[in-house]
């Protein structure tokens, strides 16, 4: 069954959380006693209706508060489809988390208040989102029942975000009316919204094609593992294994294996459950070759006629996630792929004005802290097997870690 991983964006109390319970609660994917926890905490609230926002708000501050400060993951199918949400944080301060769940999303949802429109957070994560390359936006403009269902607020919120949207590099946007409260147009149609004749959230989410969102052109094989089972039945088995990140590969094709650059052919493809005669992405499998060549925990298997760009220069966009601020000319881990190496940050080119999304030039004021985004250059001591973030995901995107401390401080996208 396919997977789809979606994320929600938005500004703070604009009811993502909310509308991730409501999603859960209709089609009947919550269990009995995780409902009954969400009605006694609603009840200690004082609450005349279930806080459906409980489902996925689990730190006792963001109870306390109302507000999601971490990212919070629920997971839940229907005869269609699997999904993973990523219910991320509407604060500024919390862009970091709001980076990391939509990392790997296929969509982003986007939610809008009826009462308030576009504001600063909504162009915010519009924007992270682009950035991300994140294929599919469909906006939710909720709390529709404040606002007496009214089609021209609904006429005029999508007006106003089609033309903020024609600067994005987003292709895919729909917009859908919606109460999460009460369950309009989230897995049921709304009865009070007649006018409104597009699907539902839940059959959006279960019908929206995904399937090209994966690079099947470019071939793209980091090697996680080597499998030598040194039994009798497999005694001269030599299997590569990894997941599969862009292009087909199939038994027969020619290969290179970076950064060495020495070729063969595959032999076969092999899982668990047997052998196949193709593999495409995100499917992980093992693949044994034809000669005897030295590959190894970081090496990429590639297409002879379609490599990518090997490089120890890396220009990239990244979101700094730790509190200590960067310091250009600091030495850090670069993990990228199966990949890793130490790396030293050499130049900050400029950096993202997160509340206009201007460009700051690097100056002694554009220091680099927490939330921020930038773009920097990069020299690693080895070389490195990239293609551009908005052509593959997979081997466009690397984090940086601390040497010291072993923390994650940075996640990156590739640029070209």
């Amino acid at each position: 069954m396919e997977l789809l991983r979606f994320t929600t964006a938005g500004s703070v109390d604009d009811g993502k959380s909310t509308l991730i319970g409501r999603l859960l609660y209709d089609s009947k994917s919550i269990f009995e006693d995780q409902l009954a926890a969400v009605q006694l905490s609603s009840e200690r609230k004082g609450l005349q209706h279930v806080d459906l926002s409980l489902l996925t708000d689990g730190l006792r501050a963001e109870r306390e508060q109302g507000i999601t400060i971490d990212v919070a993951y629920r997971y839940f199918a229907t005869p269609k489809r699997k999904f993973i949400i990523a219910d991320t944080p509407g604060h500024i301060q919390y862009t970091r988390n709001m980076v990391t769940g939509a990392s790997t999303a296929n969509l982003a949802l986007i939610l809008v208040d009826a009462r308030k429109g576009i504001v600063e957070q909504t162009c915010r994560h519009s924007f992270i989102a682009s950035l991300l390359k994140i294929p599919h936006l469909i906006v939710c403009i909720n709390k529709m029942d404040l606002v007496d269902y009214s089609e021209e607020a609904f006429n005029t919120i999508v007006e106003a975000y089609t033309e903020f949207a024609s600067k994005l590099d987003v292709t895919d946007i729909r917009y859908i009316p919606i109460s999460a409260l009460n369950g309009d147009n989230v897995v049921n149609r709304s009865v009070n919204m007649d006018w409104y004749q597009g699907a539902t959230l839940l059959n959006t989410l279960e019908t929206i094609h995904i399937a090209s969102d994966y690079n099947h052109i470019d071939g793209r094989f980091p090697v996680q593992t080597i499998i030598r089972p040194h039994s009798d039945e497999y005694h001269d088995y030599r299997g590569y294994a990894g997941r599969v990140a862009g292009g087909i590969f199939r038994p027969g094709d020619n290969v290179t294996v970076l950064p060495s650059g020495l070729s063969s052919k595959i032999k076969s493809i092999d899982t668990f459950d047997g052998p196949l005669t193709e593999a495409f992405p995100p499917m992980s499998v093992s693949i044994t070759l034809e000669d005897d060549i030295d590959v190894s925990r970081g090496d990429m298997i590639v297409k002879q006629n379609n490599q990518p760009h090997v490089s120890q220069d890396i220009d990239m966009m990244i979101c700094w996630l730790n509190n200590k601020p960067m310091q250009p000319g600091a030495k850090y881990y670069l993990r990228h792929t199966s990949r890793e190496v130490r790396s030293m940050i050499k130049e900050v080119v400029y950096k993202i004005d997160i509340n206009t999304l201007q460009r700051i030039s690097n100056d002694s004021s554009a220091g680099i802290g927490m939330n921020d985004i930038a773009r920097v250059r990069l020299r690693t001591t080895q070389p490195i097997m990239l293609d551009a973030y908005r052509k593959n995901r997979n081997t466009g995107s690397l984090i940086l870690i601390d040497e010291s401390t072993n923390e994650t401080v940075a996640a990156g996208m590739i640029v070209d």
